[in-house]
């Protein structure tokens, strides 16, 4: 299957500012590339690309004063039909014989306060039994608490204030259950990036950019949506790390307006093989 995907963001500065995007789509995928999604400013200025201290791709910019934009966009070779399988035989690992480039993962971090939760996840999940299953319960939990709503947007919002409020969007259904993943010493990061409505019925709503969450359970990472919980088509990672404040689309140095946002996530016409 051929996914075109891609974003077009518009913003309006007061004055010069610096701007980090990472809005190119993760290394790991970048066999799956038809061509390079390259990303191009209007107007042009000159980028430098970096990669942060979880791997993932960065540009930094000066925008100049007024309006910029900010677009991106490629065909990605996806091979599959839906998620890959989950391994419900994976088996959690204590934390004596975890890899130690996964420990980062067990720690509080901005948005998901295992200090505040870790009660409440072992009162609700402690007496299961670990491995994949647990980690599914979580994930049913935190899908079933939270409403889902645009308008229940808000920045700050933290896990533990989700678990409160019981309302949220797919960054807010993420840093729950990481959160109660960690506090039962479960390594968990999270991660943004492209998710399609391809064969959901229609009408489908405006593109946007999604975020889940990656467990290390049986020796690898594995993928678990609590948003969506259910296999979905055209999973596309940008970038990973421990919580949204570790991977936002953009970072901006200064005071700004976003005017314009629009991401498309759609199936291409097959062409055949390449």
């Amino acid at each position: 299957m051929r996914i075109l995907v891609g974003c077009e963001m518009t913003y309006e500065f007061q004055y010069p500012t610096t701007v980090i995007a990472m809005l190119n789509v993760h290394s790991s995928r970048f066999s799956d590339l038809e061509r390079p999604d390259y990303l191009l400013t209007i107007p042009a200025v000159p980028l430098e690309g970096y990669r942060d201290s979880f791997g993932n791709w960065c540009m930094r910019l000066v925008a100049p004063a007024g309006r910029m934009t900010l677009k991106t966009d490629t065909v990605v070779r996806d091979h599959s039909e839906s998620d890959a399988p989950p391994d419900t035989s994976a088996t959690e690992a204590v934390a004596s014989m975890l890899p130690t480039d996964t420990l980062l993962f067990l720690l509080g971090s901005r948005y998901c306060e295992t200090d505040r939760l870790s009660n409440i996840a072992w009162d609700l999940f402690g007496h299961l039994t670990p491995g994949w299953s647990r980690v599914q319960a979580i994930c049913d939990y935190v899908h079933n608490r939270i409403t889902f709503g645009y308008e229940h947007s808000r920045p700050t919002r933290t896990a533990a204030e989700v678990f409160e409020e019981q309302r949220g969007v797919c960054r807010d259904y993420a840093h729950l259950a990481i959160a109660f993943c960690r506090c039962l010493n479960i390594p968990a990061r999270y991660c943004t990036g492209y998710v399609s409505d391809i064969g959901l019925p229609l009408p489908h709503a405006p593109g946007d950019f999604a975020a889940w969450m990656e467990v290390f359970i049986g020796g690898r990472w594995q993928m678990f949506d609590p948003r969506n919980n259910s296999p979905r088509i055209g999973r596309i990672l940008i970038a990973y790390g421990r919580d949204a404040a570790d991977v936002p689309l953009t970072l901006t140095f200064g005071p700004n307006a976003l005017v314009d946002f629009v991401v498309t996530t759609e199936e291409a016409p097959d062409i055949g093989p390449v």
